[in-house]
């Protein structure tokens, strides 16, 4: 492996890994009702949905991780992931 291909090679891995992670998060947030949303105190289902599925798009038309749109769907799709879907889940666990 050439050395100069290795950046090239991590560039790759990390814009596959978060490009799971958005579409993860994308199809998550089309899983869980409306409602949910609603009483977990947190921006609505359509709201999370637009803001995830430009993420998703925004990262397959530009593949690179270090561009503004793909930073900015990363801490998004972080966000969901790491504060409202647990909440979400929560909520919606039958007991």
């Amino acid at each position: 492996m050439d050395i100069f291909a290795l950046p090239s090679f991590i560039l790759t891995v990390v814009s596959l890994v978060t490009f799971v992670a958005q579409a993860f998060a994308f199809v998550d947030a089309l899983t869980h009702r409306a409602e949910a949303y609603l009483a977990a105190d947190k921006l609505t289902k359509q709201a999370w949905s637009i803001i995830l599925g430009i993420a998703v798009v925004a990262h397959m038309v530009f593949w690179d991780p270090i561009s503004i749109l793909n930073i900015a769907g990363i801490i998004a799709s972080l966000v969901y992931l790491l504060d409202v879907r647990p909440t979400l889940r929560e909520l919606t666990r039958r007991r």
